[in-house]
């Protein structure tokens, strides 16, 4: 297992945990913190692993951190609209 892989199970569990604990400002100061190590975690677990190995690492992240996906949804259909 290369270190990419090793360094990106690490950041799932991270998140998850950090998901776990409670926190005062709704966890959005540790999602910010997680999206700027996981951005590049993510470039770099693909191009040593490959796309589908970076797909499958994109929908972990994106099911940890669901609120932050939703929200930036959202605010795409009320800038571009209903596509």
């Amino acid at each position: 297992m290369t270190i990419s892989l090793v360094l990106s199970f690490l950041w799932l569990i991270v998140a998850n945990v950090a998901a776990i604990l409670p926190s005062r400002d709704q966890h959005w100061s540790r999602a910010w913190a997680l999206i700027g190590c996981g951005i590049p975690l993510l470039g770099w677990v693909t191009w040593s692993q490959g796309p589908v190995v970076g797909l499958l690492f994109l929908a972990g992240g994106a099911s940890v951190l669901r609120w932050p996906v939703y929200h930036l949804g959202r605010w795409a259909r009320t800038r571009w609209g209903r596509i």
